[in-house]
């Protein structure tokens, strides 16, 4: 990128002005301009995203091989190459995601029980119908191993032909999926459950959104769910089930975390502003059904005899400093990891201290460490989940946007088919070690280019003072997080004797768009 700077009294030149920031000289208007050669928000950070792909070792383009392979591709599998495929369309299916999702991988619904709370199904795309193993367009998802979601654009895994219309469960369109049967009983458990194949339609896309404001009475009935007779009693019954769900988890010690992430917003392709998002009603449907399907997959493969990768997070290695934080806020946790305790903690947290509660959340996520993949077979200890307080979990619930859970769905159709494992336990071995890494870089390619929207963003605003929070604190670098906007950056200096968790004032002393960098120093 090529910047200058104008000074100008009182003129401007609209032809290479791009940014500005006001700045005051004496009695003259003032102003402190960047040019960046006419280039538009969206094409720049294009641009860093393709290069940060490749440098990260992912495959920004699919390759010709793939995209002849895709042109042979002529529609969704059909039903008649299932043997004694069980039709499901009559079913009130819908489909949760983001407001601009088009990748949809699950449905959900739900029919009533008479000793229980509920019957919860969940489908999930039948990706492996049309993608096979060691395809061409299996090799490139295995590369990167997940979609890659960057400001700019997504990197989809598979190419969109697939991922948003052959193999997602859109609207109106009969597709084969598996299925994931949970009776829940009236504690919120899985009393029982089953997998199967099926055909099933999708009565209703419904954004998180709006369904989230309706539930919360907040806002009207969408016009999706009003149209569709006895929707509105199956999302609410969703909601119910899912509620209760979630409370058996906290029960067992799975942790209440709130974060708050900056989603950039576009105007064409300008860069607006930068708003908060966070959970909400709606998205805890999904989340607690999910992680109930996932665990019920994880069991179904042990009962059948087969291998799996297994999504782990050990005890977290800082559990010292997690001890510190919580005595900070008047709690003391047990010297030995022990997510019921921290659970407390955090309950009470939430409660007394609501405003501070997402730097707190944010403070123990850090200190728990990333989840990884693991081979696990049907005899071999499982180390758990402790952010989710759950044994037997794996990912299965999104194979056109995430690889493990493609492999995951060739093991359970394996299985409920009667068939050899698709896969060796050397190869799930060598594949979870390059999910981890794959994961990883693609982790840090979307969190260096919301720094790099971010440093456009925050270019106008050098000089200023914020309230931050310790996100990482090691001898490559003190890191930290302010709230308004909530966004991340480097403390170049006054990090000496910090740690994560500890607040601060920072003053915002330097942006890099081009190489995400966000620069602080401490405030005295």
């Amino acid at each position: 990128m090529i910047s200058k700077v104008f000074w100008l009294n009182g003129q401007n030149d609209e032809s290479v002005i791009h940014h500005w920031s006001p700045r005051i000289s004496d009695d003259k208007k003032v102003f402190c301009m960047k040019a960046e050669n006419k280039r538009k928000d969206r094409s720049f950070l294009e641009d860093i995203a393709h290069r940060t792909m490749i440098t990260y070792g992912l495959v920004p383009d699919f390759s010709k091989a793939v995209l002849d392979e895709l042109d042979t591709i002529k529609g969704p599998a059909k039903a008649a190459s299932v043997p004694g495929l069980i039709d499901l369309c009559d079913l009130l299916w819908c489909s949760l995601d983001n407001d601009d999702s088009r990748d949809l991988d699950q449905l959900t619904a739900v029919k009533p029980l008479e000793n229980g709370l509920g019957k919860v199904l969940v489908a999930i795309a039948d990706v492996d119908a049309v993608v096979k193993k060691q395809s061409a367009i299996d090799l490139h998802a295995q590369q990167n191993t997940t979609s890659v979601y960057t400001v700019p654009k997504v990197f989809s895994m598979l190419p969109e032909k697939l991922s948003t219309d052959i193999t997602s469960l859109n609207f109106g369109d009969d597709r084969l999926a598996v299925i994931i049967e949970m009776d829940i009983a009236k504690d919120g458990s899985v009393s029982n459950s089953s997998v199967y194949e099926a055909l099933v339609r999708n009565k209703a896309k419904l954004a998180y959104s709006s369904v989230a404001a309706w539930l919360e009475k907040k806002g009207p009935m969408p016009e999706e769910i009003a149209s569709v007779p006895g929707m509105a009693e199956s999302l609410l019954l969703q909601d119910m089930i899912a509620q209760k769900m979630k409370m058996l988890r906290h029960i067992h010690g799975a942790l209440v975390l709130e974060t708050i992430e900056a989603k950039p917003v576009f105007s064409g392709d300008d860069l607006t502003n930068l708003v908060p998002e966070s959970r909400n009603r709606a998205k805890e449907i999904v989340e607690d059904f999910m992680i109930a399907a996932n665990g019920t997959t994880s069991r179904y493969l042990i009962k059948k005899g087969y291998p799996s990768l297994r999504r782990i997070v050990v005890a977290p290695q800082r559990w010292d400093r997690i001890m510190t934080i919580a005595s900070e806020h008047g709690t003391k946790l047990p010297e030995k990891p022990d997510s019921l305790a921290l659970e407390n903690f955090l309950i009470s947290s939430q409660k007394e201290h609501p405003l501070q509660f997402p730097d707190i959340s944010l403070s123990i996520i850090k200190l728990m460490g990333a989840g990884e993949y693991v081979v696990q077979g049907p005899d071999t200890k499982d180390e758990g989940h402790f952010g989710l307080a759950v044994k037997n979990y794996t990912h299965s619930t999104a194979p056109n946007r995430r690889y493990p859970d493609l492999i995951t769905q060739r093991l359970l159709k394996a299985a409920i088919e009667g068939k050899p494992s698709p896969y060796t336990n050397e190869e799930l071995g060598s594949l979870a070690k390059h999910c981890n890494v794959a994961e990883s870089a693609a982790n840090k390619v979307e969190r260096l280019l919301v720094k790099s929207a971010a440093a456009i963003f925050l270019a106008s605003r050098i000089g200023e003072q914020f309230t931050a929070i310790v996100t990482g604190a090691a001898s490559k670098g003190t890191w930290v997080r302010i709230l308004e906007p909530p966004l991340e950056g480097r403390l170049m200096s006054g990090f000496e004797k910090l740690d994560v968790g500890d607040t601060l004032r920072v003053q915002l002393v330097h942006t890099d768009a081009e190489r995400g960098y966000i620069d602080f120093k401490k405030v005295d």
